[in-house]
């Protein structure tokens, strides 16, 4: 179970005794702590686990209380158009721009998620429907490790100016969300 921050869990997780990882914020907290933790994983136990990812996203085409699952993954702010490349798109190197896993929630709708560095509150200049902090970097991290990847996503604001209310005011009902799938998944 991996989650940006202790305070989407709502202390529900805890209170169960299920291990979360705790990245922080950001694509650099989540790549640094999800790498961290598939090694220490690998040198323990010779193969990656599962991961799965529960988060709070905005977006300004679903409603607020929408819970998604999402399996395609873009970076909204990797912009190096001014030497020809498509915004979204990292140079030179060869892994796609849209990063794709198998479904993991397939009873829920999908939804393409957004990455950036920045609390988003305007419409996002790449084509996803959600929009988080973590996604991208905890797909890529899956993408380059072989491990297999889950994603599930509450939306709490509709990424605009009420977005940092709304993102807080939706935390409780996130995370009864994130719990009820946990326990949908290890009912499958």
């Amino acid at each position: 179970m991996v989650m940006a921050l202790e305070l989407e869990s709502q202390g529900l997780f805890a209170a169960r005794g299920i291990p979360v990882l705790y990245t922080g914020i950001g694509k650099v907290n989540a790549t640094y702590r999800l790498a961290r933790a598939l090694s220490e994983h690998r040198a323990a136990h010779g193969a990656a686990p599962r991961v799965v990812n529960f988060g709070t996203v905005g977006s300004p085409k679903l409603p607020a209380g929408s819970v998604v699952s999402c399996r395609r993954f873009v970076q909204r702010d990797m912009d190096v158009s001014g030497l020809g490349f498509p915004l979204g798109t990292t140079p030179f190197e060869d892994v796609p721009a849209v990063l794709e896993f198998p479904a993991l929630f397939p009873e829920l709708p999908e939804a393409v998620c957004g990455t950036g560095d920045r609390f988003e509150t305007g419409a996002p200049l790449v084509d996803c429907d959600v929009i988080d902090m973590e996604g991208y970097a905890l797909a890529k991290v899956c993408l380059l490790e072989g491990a297999e990847l889950g994603a599930v996503k509450f939306v709490t604001d509709g990424a605009d100016g009420n977005a940092g209310v709304d993102w807080h005011d939706r935390l409780p009902q996130a995370a009864r969300a994130f719990i009820e799938q946990y326990d949908a998944l290890l009912a499958r």
